[in-house]
């Protein structure tokens, strides 16, 4: 089996090859970059390994001409920039102590050494400079079958990284066959060490939420996560049910995934320090999930959070209240996202000023909401 593809034969990335190679090295691509290739998906990252140690790659890198970016440099990670590309470069590694979020490492000598320490067997895949495919772990019928399953014994490679827990619930949503289920001895290492998951930064935690909840389809394997206990630690009270209906509507709708309308799915639980959401994040998950849980209309919702949260506000909707979705209800939301109010502070400030003009200003409003925006500005002032 070998890759192929612009990306990968372009002279820049060929040059970082027998850079390393030429210099008598071994150098191969590996994980991500190797795993989507082979599924035919978008290839960004390009991660390298090599023997090399990192001052070795260091020099090797400045004297072909390219840009060296010491990025993790106490991991053996340096970034070498060719023709505007980064490739991350690291030397081989084997953990030699670990405490469930960070790992001692030292440099080891061989490929082999290297996969043992990595997580799953589809990211334990390899690549040369010809693109030929080399599976140390037996990875490529995992990927090819869409099998999640760890490196070893499950409990050591969770005990090493907790943050494995949430990975293996996202890779399973990314990569996963639905019709093989989840692996049993993966669910019994990660209900047994469940606690591990306190230990980990809320934004790490919150990062592989987000990639999780962006897969495709994720319910299934929210639904597990709530089943033996993950989803609770990471989110107390969260309530995975309503994810999978929203996930058919959005079908239905034609759209595609949004992490704050499926965050909202979840409930309204305390995400803010959960799961370190950014300002934006958090704002238009309250939104959707505020206009999910009132009595206001499509248009209204339209209106008040523009076209495309009001269309989430509408979906969730349904999803909470297990009700087949209105096409329609798209048109709704697009008829009030472009209805303007006609009616302004300066329109009233001879008759009212202070709490009393914010509060015609609402009465007015809700009038004109009720009339199906048709209320003109003069039968507003009249009313």
């Amino acid at each position: 089996m070998k890759l192929s593809g612009d990306w990968f034969q372009n002279p820049a990335t060929q040059k970082v090859f027998s850079t390393l190679t030429d210099a008598g090295h071994q150098a191969y691509l590996v994980g991500g970059c190797v795993r989507n290739a082979l599924l035919g998906a978008e290839v960004s990252d390009l991660d390298l390994c090599t023997d090399a140690k990192p001052d070795t790659v260091t020099n090797l890198a400045e004297n072909a001409g390219f840009r060296v970016v010491p990025t993790g440099i106490d991991h053996g990670t340096i970034t070498v920039i060719s023709d505007g590309i980064p490739h991350e470069i690291t030397t081989y590694r084997k953990d030699t102590e670990t405490d469930g979020r960070r790992a001692v490492v030292s440099f080891a000598t061989s490929m082999l050494e290297d996969a043992a320490r990595r997580d799953f067997t589809m990211n334990a895949l390899y690549a040369d400079g010809s693109g030929n495919v080399i599976d140390p772990l037996d990875g490529l019928p995992d990927l090819t079958e869409g099998r999640v399953r760890f490196i070893g014994d499950a409990q050591d490679r969770i005990r090493e990284d907790f943050l494995r827990i949430l990975r293996f619930f996202r890779f399973t949503a990314w990569y996963g066959n639905p019709s093989l289920g989840f692996d049993d001895g993966a669910l019994a290492a990660i209900s047994r060490n469940l606690a591990g998951i306190e230990t980990l930064s809320r934004e790490r935690v919150g990062q592989e939420m987000r990639k999780l909840l962006l897969a495709s389809d994720p319910a299934p394997a929210v639904a597990v996560m709530q089943r033996i206990g993950v989803l609770n630690a990471i989110l107390p009270g969260a309530d995975a049910k309503a994810l999978a209906i929203l996930v058919h509507h959005e079908g239905m709708a034609g759209i595609g995934p949004a992490y704050p309308r499926r965050l909202a799915a979840l409930g309204s639980v305390d995400v803010k320090d959960a799961l370190r959401l950014s300002k934006s994040a958090l704002r238009d998950r309250d939104a959707i999930l505020d206009a999910a849980q009132s009595i206001q209309s499509a248009s209204e919702a339209g209106y008040r959070l523009g076209a495309h949260l009001g269309l989430d506000s509408r979906l969730l909707r349904s999803a909470f209240l297990e009700t087949v979705f209105d096409p329609q209800e798209l048109e709704q939301v697009t008829r009030g996202s472009q209805a303007r109010f006609p009616i302004g502070a300066a329109d009233l400030m001879d008759a009212f000023q202070g709490a009393a003009l914010g509060k015609e200003l609402k009465r007015l409003e809700s009038l004109w909401i009720e009339s199906g925006f048709a209320l003109t500005k003069h039968q507003l002032l009249e009313s």
